[in-house]
């Protein structure tokens, strides 16, 4: 107990050195001021866009597809960023064809289902049409989430007892749509983040895994974030003398496939706990292990814990979650600069 107790005051010290250092690299960042929204993960808002704007993060003004297998954590995700949006007292419209959220389920979030303008639409029209007609009062930030594209259907599908037998309708209406739609999203500074399934084909060279809809969904996209095949993280404990096991996540990795915002094909790993959400603390902390010379867990110069567990609850007792988090940012944009570029401006 002794030992624990002088860790958390050690830490307590570093929350001003961290603090200083914060302050004093504000000015490399103060000529943009766009205001950008989280993903919940200090290393995915990092890879998005941590070279534009210091801790990284999504912008407004465009449209976001996320993208991956079954599983993967896509809804978590959308629902990470739409509390975020909440806190920066944003207004969210939710538009959910699977009906997947509930109160419960949205709460891990932070996000309030009573102040969110939620609907279950059956068609892809419904979706664009109320973006365009979409007011919200928010000045600063408002977004769009749609969970997910591929559940929504056409109203030829939905009224023709023999269906779209071309399978060439929802295509043609998602392009219709975007066209439509993406210049309102930035003329009224709107975020719009939809998930997306993939599907197989065999291309001449083996397996392409693309994302139903047609190629305007990626063609209008300034953001696609893919999520690669989840692994499940499985906890064991013994009850009554026998070993129980659950599987309480999921891990995956997840790669910036196409960026207007800043470089693309960067990745950062995910820990999504079921009951939790996004894992940042754990990715920051192994993040600063993984990059450094330490053989323990760290901040600044204190050492935590060689378990990970155990260093996760000092981190969350002592309330150091956001100053992990700046170490984590110092960190990654120290080992970018040692990729840049030094060559001279290109003659013209």
């Amino acid at each position: 107990m002794k030992r624990k107790r002088k860790v958390e005051i050690n830490l307590g010290k570093q929350v001003k050195q961290h603090a200083q250092a914060k302050v004093s690299k504000k000015s490399e960042y103060e000529g943009d001021t766009a205001i950008m929204v989280s993903t919940g993960s200090t290393l995915l808002d990092l890879a998005i866009s941590g070279g534009r704007v210091r801790g990284g993060g999504i912008p407004c003004g465009i449209l976001v597809e996320v993208f991956g297998p079954a599983g993967c954590g896509k809804t978590i995700l959308l629902c990470e960023i739409a509390g975020d949006v909440q806190r920066k007292a944003g207004e969210v419209m939710f538009h959910d064809p699977e009906s997947r959220l509930n109160k419960q389920f949205a709460q891990m979030f932070d996000l309030d289902t009573n102040k969110i303008n939620y609907t279950v639409p059956d068609t892809i029209p419904e979706v664009f049409q109320s973006v365009r007609k979409w007011e919200p009062n928010g000045e600063l930030i408002n977004a769009v989430f749609a969970d997910s594209l591929a559940a929504l259907s056409t109203e030829l599908e939905m009224e023709n007892k023999e269906g779209d037998k071309m399978g060439m309708r929802r295509a043609k209406e998602f392009s219709e749509e975007l066209r439509r739609t993406c210049r309102i999203l930035s003329q009224k500074n709107l975020l719009m983040v939809c998930s997306n399934q993939v599907r197989q084909s065999m291309e001449t060279y083996g397996p392409k895994y693309e994302s139903p809809g047609g190629l305007a969904i990626g063609f209008y996209s300034s953001l696609r974030l893919r999520c690669n095949k989840p692994q499940k993280i499985i906890a064991k404990e013994t009850i009554a003398g026998k070993l129980v096991t659950r599987v309480i996540g999921v891990e995956t990795e997840i790669e910036v496939f196409k960026s207007s915002i800043w470089k693309p094909y960067r990745t950062a790993p995910l820990t999504i706990l079921f009951d939790y959400g996004i894992d940042d603390v754990r990715q920051n902390l192994q993040f600063i292990k993984d990059h450094t010379k330490n053989t323990v867990y760290c901040l600044g110069e204190q050492k935590l814990d060689t378990s990970m567990e155990k260093s996760i609850k000092i981190i969350e007792k002592s309330g150091l979650e956001n100053d992990l988090r700046e170490q984590v940012i110092d960190l990654w944009e120290e080992i970018e600069s040692k990729f840049e570029s030094n060559r001279k401006p290109k003659e013209r």
